[in-house]
């Protein structure tokens, strides 16, 4: 892989060191300051002082989220010790006359560790690091790639088709990206095109954009459906299967990925359209990586196997998407079966992603616990008239609160951790007959991956735009047309595919 990785000095996959800001450095005094505000306000009448702290909690947890203060794993721990102290001094929900205690408050602020879609995430996160261990998720972008053309836009198709073929076995976003930036610099290095032309922008925008739509479509490629997976299954006692979610996310996915190409190619059109070179050498990486090695073999048909499962869950099984996963890890690192072994893989992992996503569960449960998320989506209701709003309008309604929403967060991951539990209690005070919770839920999950507008808004987004290939102006004014074709579409199958199949 040399003729490509040569392409990319100084780039860290999924890390990128952005100037340290004013709002940054003020941003956890701020969100403390907040955190103390919410707590010494006059009692709010069907709200308990432990669902009073816990809004604090939950400012304070935007904000830093936000504000991106402190790393998210170390956010999490603060939010972890916040909830057990300041719970354990409230009175307890169920038993007024005392305190909850902290023991108690700490075993709620740890309880997200014990769901089931915790285990699911850090799995998925091993079977993306054995792709990288092995080079079988360059090997799969290399030959998708050598095989679309020379042509400028059968690249950006290439590109597209990379990001959804990859969606399906490296179930980590940011670990997807990472794999194809590399790449994607070597095309554009063999293109003859320069790093800042409208071509190399056009590739590198498309690539981190492509991630972000196939996070909707796919269940297990972002650690995001798994929070709301887990929520639907903690709170509304009801499951999604993997076939469940695909059949209603991946027309959303396919029409988008077929937008994305139009608006990118015409938005930013490459300076020319066919480019010498760029296919040969294609063709030469993929042959230094040589055959593929036993590990490439193994790992290939686990997870064509593990795909299999998921997708026939409760179908032709009885096995869910985590236990198959779980097993598929163990089989994984089997001495003399296996395809790598600890050392190999545990540096590899990004722990703190396994902690955010337990504490996250953690915070939504507790909201919900101390009534506060039932509090708060009442408010929501009556301020905006969602009592007797019918399904699509609270989907539209909703939804458009998502996207502006995600403009302040730099992970998908913090915000369906804040706002699905909310979301779930809205959606239990309306008083629209027939409205199906579980599949609202899980469309209006589909918005939260909306990460199209700013590079701080999705980790791809950042390393992409940490390859210094295109100006924030450029992600911008085509993520903003990007995120209108999104909401528009998401209107047009609530108000049709979605709702013939019961979801809205």
């Amino acid at each position: 892989m040399q003729t490509l990785t040569a392409a990319v000095p100084g780039i860290a996959p999924g890390v990128v060191k952005l100037p340290e800001s004013l709002v940054k450095r003020w941003g956890l005094w701020v969100a403390a300051a907040a955190l103390v505000v919410v707590m010494l306000l006059p009692p709010a009448e069907g709200l308990p002082v432990a669902g009073q702290y816990m809004l604090g909690v939950l400012l304070f947890a935007v904000i830093v989220w936000m504000t991106e203060a402190v790393d998210y794993a170390v956010s999490a721990v603060i939010i972890a010790a916040l909830m057990a102290f300041l719970l354990g001094v409230a009175p307890d929900v169920a038993k007024p006359a005392q305190a909850l205690g902290t023991s108690a408050a700490l075993t709620l602020a740890l309880s997200g560790f014990a769901n089931s879609a915790l285990a699911l995430v850090a799995a998925a996160l091993f079977i993306a690091a054995a792709m990288t261990v092995t080079g079988l998720d360059k090997r799969i972008a290399l030959w998708i790639l050598s095989k679309v053309g020379a042509s400028t836009r059968r690249v950006v198709i290439g590109g597209i088709l990379v990001g959804f073929v990859l969606a399906f076995f490296v179930p980590s976003a940011t670990a997807r990206f990472a794999c194809v930036a590399p790449i994607i610099l070597g095309i554009i290095l063999a293109f003859g095109a320069g790093q800042k032309s409208r071509f190399a922008g056009l590739l590198m925008i498309t690539a981190a954009q492509t991630v972000s739509i196939w996070n909707v479509g796919i269940k297990t490629a972002a650690a995001q459906n798994m929070i709301a997976v887990g929520f639907i299954d903690k709170i509304l006692k009801g499951s999604i299967t993997w076939l469940e979610w695909f059949t209603a996310a991946a027309p959303f996915s396919v029409l988008m990925s077929i937008a994305l190409y139009f608006i990118m190619t015409r938005m930013m059109p490459p300076e020319t359209e066919e480019m010498t070179g760029g296919k040969d050498t294609l063709r030469k990486a993929l042959d230094e990586l040589g055959p593929m090695k036993a590990s490439e073999w193994k790992l290939m048909v686990l997870s064509i196997v593990l795909l299999g499962l998921w997708s026939t869950e409760k179908v032709l099984h009885p096995f869910d998407t985590s236990t198959t996963t779980i097993a598929a890890i163990a089989l994984m690192f089997l001495p003399g079966v296996g395809i790598m072994d600890w050392k190999a893989v545990q540096n590899r992992i990004p722990w703190g992603t396994v902690i955010l996503f337990g504490i996250g569960i953690s915070l939504g449960t507790a909201l919900l616990q101390t009534k506060a998320a039932g509090w708060l989506a009442n408010l929501i209701v009556v301020n905006l008239g969602l009592q007797t709003m019918s399904a699509f309008g609270i989907l539209a309604a909703l939804s458009a609160f998502l996207i502006v929403v995600h403009l302040g967060f730099a992970s998908a991951t913090a915000l369906a951790s804040a706002m699905i539990p909310i979301v779930i209690s809205v959606l239990q005070q309306v008083q629209t007959p027939g409205i199906n919770v579980i599949g609202m839920t899980m469309v209006l999950q589909f918005v939260v991956s909306f990460g199209f507008i700013l590079p701080v808004n999705a980790p791809q987004n950042m390393v992409a735009y940490g390859t210094d290939t295109f100006v924030a102006r450029d992600f911008v004014r085509t993520g903003i047309v990007i995120t209108v074709v999104g909401y528009l579409l998401v209107l047009a199958m609530g108000a049709t595919y979605w709702s013939w199949r019961g979801y809205v």
